[in-house]
C-alpha cells in the first residue's frame, strides 16, 4: 500500500470519526406534536401513563381525569380524590391507588371501572405516590407529616411509616428493594429500604437547592433530581456522590429518564422542557430545551412510542393557578 493511500484512509478514519460525534452530539430533536384539548376545570398535578394500557392518568384538584391516549379521548375519572397529587398503578391486582392531599387518604380504585374500591388513612397531606414491585407496596410521601406510608396492595392496608425528617416531594424506586425521595426543605435525597422500612442513606443535593423532580436510570444507578435553582443534579445511586450539575428551565415540576434515549427530561413552567443527554455514565450534557408552553411543569413518559406528554391550560392575567375555561390541554412532545 502506497503512502498516499495510507494518508487517505488515516483522513477518511478521522472524518467518520468526526462524523459519529456529531451525530451523537446532534440536538434529539423534540418538539410539539401535537395538541389535546380535553377541558376540564381546575388546577393539575403529576401525570401517569400505563403505556400497556394506553391511557393517562392526569391528577385533577379533586379527581383523576383518565385519557385514551390513541383515541386522543377521556375514557372517565376517579371521582372524590381532595387534593389529589399522584397516581400510582398495581396492573397485576387491576388496581390504582391515589394520593388525596385534602383529607390524607390513598383511594384504591378498579383499574377497567374506575370505581372506589377502599380509602385509606395516610400520613398527613400525601403528595407523591409510587409502586414498588420488589416490596409489593405502594408509598405515599407526606408532606404534611414529613413522613411517608407503606400500604400493603394486597390486603390495601397500612403496613408501616418512615420519618423522613423534612417535607418529602417526588420520588423513584430502582425495583431492587431501594427508594429515593427528595426532600424540598432540605435539599437532601434520601434512599429508603423498601422491605425494613427505614432510611439508609441521606445524600445532599448542593449545589442543587428545593429538589422537585426525581428520575433514575437503574441500570447505570444514577438519579436525577430537578431543583427549583435551574440546576439538573446527577448522583450516584449508591454513594450519592454528585456526578454532573447541569442547567435547566425555570420552574421544573418534574423529570424522567427515558432509557432507550439515554435521556433525561425536566419539564419547567416556564414553557420549556430540557433534555439531558447521558453520553457514559460519567459524563452528561444538556442536548436541548424545547419549548412548550408556560404551566407545562408535570410530564409522563410514553414508554411505548417514547413521547412525552405534558399539560397546561391558559392563565386568567394577573391571576395566579387560575384558568380560562376549557382551555386545558395535552401537549405530546416527540420527534
Amino acid at each position: 500500500m502506497t503512502r498516499t493511500s495510507n494518508c487517505t484512509l488515516f483522513v477518511l478514519a478521522l472524518f467518520i470519526a468526526d462524523g459519529a460525534t456529531a451525530a451523537e452530539t446532534a440536538a434529539p430533536g423534540y418538539h410539539v406534536i401535537k395538541k389535546i384539548a380535553i377541558g376540564g376545570e381546575g388546577g393539575w398535578d403529576y401525570l401517569t401513563c400505563d403505556s400497556a394500557a394506553r391511557r393517562l392518568y392526569i391528577a385533577r384538584s379533586n379527581r383523576v381525569m383518565v385519557v385514551d391516549i390513541d383515541k386522543e379521548t377521556l375514557v372517565g375519572e376517579v371521582a372524590n380524590t381532595p387534593g389529589v397529587h399522584g397516581v400510582a398503578l398495581v396492573p397485576k391486582l387491576g388496581r390504582g391507588f391515589v394520593s388525596n392531599g385534602g383529607d390524607s387518604t390513598v383511594t384504591v380504585f378498579d383499574l377497567k371501572s374506575l370505581k372506589e374500591l377502599a380509602r385509606i388513612k395516610v400520613g398527613k397531606r400525601p403528595d407523591a405516590i409510587l409502586y414498588d414491585r420488589a416490596s409489593e407496596r405502594v408509598f405515599t410521601f407526606n408532606a404534611g407529616s414529613s413522613d411517608a406510608t407503606a400500604i400493603d396492595v394486597e390486603k390495601q392496608a397500612v403496613a408501616g411509616t418512615i420519618a423522613l425528617g423534612g417535607k418529602p416531594e417526588f420520588a423513584a424506586t430502582d425495583e431492587l428493594g431501594q427508594i429515593y425521595v427528595n426532600l424540598e426543605d432540605k435539599s437532601e435525597v434520601l434512599a429508603i429500604d423498601a422491605v425494613k422500612l427505614t432510611v439508609v442513606q441521606r445524600w445532599p443535593l448542593a449545589p442543587g437547592e428545593e429538589p422537585a423532580g426525581l428520575a433514575i436510570d437503574r441500570a447505570h444507578r444514577r438519579l436525577f433530581a430537578t431543583c427549583h435553582n435551574q440546576k439538573m443534579i446527577v448522583l450516584d445511586a449508591d454513594k450519592g456522590n454528585v456526578v454532573a450539575t447541569l442547567p435547566i428551565g425555570k420552574g421544573t415540576d418534574a423529570c424522567v429518564f427515558d432509557y432507550s434515549a439515554m435521556l433525561a427530561f425536566s419539564s419547567n413552567g416556564d414553557g420549556t422542557l430540557t433534555v439531558v443527554r447521558e453520553v457514559f455514565p460519567s459524563q452528561f450534557e444538556v442536548a436541548e430545551n424545547v419549548p412548550t408552553e408556560a404551566g407545562a411543569r408535570t410530564m409522563a413518559l410514553d414508554a411505548k412510542t417514547h413521547n412525552l406528554f405534558l399539560v397546561t391550560a391558559k392563565a386568567k392575567p394577573g391571576q395566579r393557578r387560575s384558568y380560562e375555561p376549557g382551555s386545558f390541554v395535552i401537549l405530546v412532545v416527540g420527534k
